[in-house]
């Protein structure tokens, strides 16, 4: 069993935040593979289903971000679940908007979830860091996080989101390059065929057409000298 985890702060004020974008993650998951309601269950919202052959519970803390670790540290003990079976999905500033990468591991960068969930799971967990770009100074990221997102977002935003859907039993699986392949073909879908291409030596419609400029023209016959012989004389000629 897979235990996914999106990480945001409850409440419609935050649903569109890019702090939310991992909410909005297990939602688009939940959405496309036919998962059951959502209910109250761990200090937050829950539903399970079934990703391919692995059976995956979703859950969404309601304990604001700073306190994220409390809701999956109480969903591993009920699950009988260890760190390796917990994915996680958040926000990354330090990834451009619409970037992606996958992590098992490592520190939690300052992010308040992340810091959270170590607190109570360890490190060694894994990660779906959803890039959403940097404000440009550190004091400004906690302002930006908690912002919406931008109206020119959203086109990569929804792309984002329906490849995370697409790739989810890869990513349940443990197959993070199929997952991260599946998002791939969402963000640039390969360009449709333009046509059979034509045979090398296929002329052209004008070829025949142009006359060649190196080329001589033809010989004309030399015309006949006109016979200026008086009839007396042809008829003598013919004795001859």
């Amino acid at each position: 069993m897979r235990l996914f985890v999106g990480l945001g702060n409850p409440g419609g004020k935050y649903a569109r935040n890019r702090h939310n974008i991992g909410f909005m993650a297990v939602d688009a998951i939940a959405d496309s593979h036919g998962f059951a309601p959502w209910r109250g269950k761990f200090q937050g919202e829950l539903t399970e289903g079934r990703l391919g052959d692995e059976k995956v519970t979703l859950l969404k803390p309601s304990t604001y971000m700073n306190l994220s670790g409390q809701s999956v540290g109480e969903a591993m003990r009920f699950f009988k679940l260890t760190p390796a079976d917990v994915v996680v999905f958040h926000d990354e500033i330090d990834l451009a908007p619409g970037k992606i990468k996958c992590k098992t591991g490592g520190g939690h960068a300052g992010h308040n979830g992340l810091r959270s969930l170590h607190s109570h799971l360890g490190a060694e967990y894994h990660r779906v860091r959803m890039g959403v770009g940097h404000p440009g100074h550190k004091d400004a990221v906690s302002g930006y996080v908690l912002r919406d997102f931008a109206k020119a977002d959203e086109e990569w935003l929804d792309d984002m989101l329906r490849g995370v859907a697409d790739g989810a039993p890869e990513l349940a699986r443990g197959d993070t390059g199929r997952f991260l392949n599946a998002v791939a073909q969402r963000m640039a879908p390969p360009r449709p065929s333009t046509g059979t291409k034509k045979p090398a030596d296929s002329p052209k419609p004008d070829a025949a057409a142009k006359p060649d400029p190196a080329a001589k023209p033809d010989p004309q016959p030399e015309p006949k000298a006109e016979d200026e012989r008086t009839p007396l004389q042809k008829l003598v000629d013919r004795f001859k």
